[in-house]
C-alpha cells in the first residue's frame, strides 16, 4: 500500500487544492474495471485505511459515508496509490455485489476491464460453488489429472492448428487451451493474476 497512516504522510498530499478533498479512483484489482469516483477528506481516507472498507466524503450531505454501509455491498481495500501531483487517489478494492447504485458492476456502464481476468473469476467461483450442470463444475470433480489432461490435449490441438489450420481454427483452439488452463491452475489453487505476477517479475528481472 503507497499511503501509510503517519501525520507526515497525509499532510503531505495536496488537500487544499480542492478545498480538503482529493477525487479517489476506485478500480477492481481482478478484472481491472473502474467502478466508481467519489471523494476523500482526511479523515475518510484515514478511516479507509483503517477499517478496511472504503470510506468517502459525501460533497452533498457533508459527511463521511462507507460504501456499503447500507446495501451490504462494502468495496474491501487492497491498495492506494497516489499520482505524481499527489492530488488524487488510485483505489484498488474487491467489491461485494454490484458497485453502482443502479445495481451494475460498474457506475461507468462501458467500463473496460480484462476478460481474461473476469474469465479466472468466473472459474473460481464454480470450484467454490460447484452449480449443477457446469462443465466447469464436471471438470473438478472429475479431479486434477483429468484436467492436466485435457490441457494436453488442447495443447496438441493448438499446436496442429497452427500448423495446418487457418486463423479462426487457430483462435479456437487458443481459446480452448486458455480456459483449460485457468481451470487447471484453479485446481492448485493458484489463478490469472499468479501467473502474471511470475511474469511480471522476470520481465523486471
Amino acid at each position: 500500500m503507497s499511503i501509510d497512516l503517519t501525520p507526515g504522510a497525509l499532510e503531505s498530499l495536496a488537500w487544499d487544492k480542492q478545498e480538503g478533498l482529493l477525487p479517489a479512483v476506485v478500480q477492481d484489482p481482478d478484472t481491472l474495471r473502474v467502478l466508481m469516483v467519489g471523494y476523500m477528506d482526511s479523515m475518510a481516507l484515514r478511516t479507509t485505511l483503517e477499517s478496511g472498507h472504503v470510506t468517502f466524503f459525501s460533497r452533498s450531505r457533508q459527511a463521511q459515508w462507507t460504501k456499503g454501509e447500507t446495501s451490504g455491498h462494502f468495496l474491501d481495500l487492497v491498495a492506494i496509490d497516489v499520482d505524481c501531483d499527489r492530488d488524487t487517489l488510485l483505489v484498488m478494492a474487491r467489491p461485494h455485489g454490484p458497485t453502482c447504485h443502479l445495481g451494475r458492476e460498474s457506475c461507468f456502464p462501458t467500463a473496460p476491464g480484462s476478460f481474461l481476468r473476469d474469465l479466472d473469476a468466473l472459474v473460481a467461483s464454480r470450484e467454490r460453488d460447484r452449480p449443477v450442470g457446469s462443465y466447469t463444475t464436471r471438470l473438478f470433480d472429475e479431479g486434477i489429472r483429468r484436467i492436466a489432461q485435457k490441457v494436453g490435449e488442447e495443447g496438441v490441438e493448438t499446436a496442429l492448428a497452427a500448423v495446418v489450420q487457418d486463423d479462426e481454427a487457430l483462435l479456437g483452439e487458443a481459446g480452448d487451451l486458455l480456459y483449460h488452463l485457468l481451470v487447471l491452475l484453479r485446481a492448485r489453487g493458484l489463478g490469472l493474476a499468479d501467473v502474471e505476477a511470475l511474469l511480471r517479475a522476470r520481465h523486471a528481472g
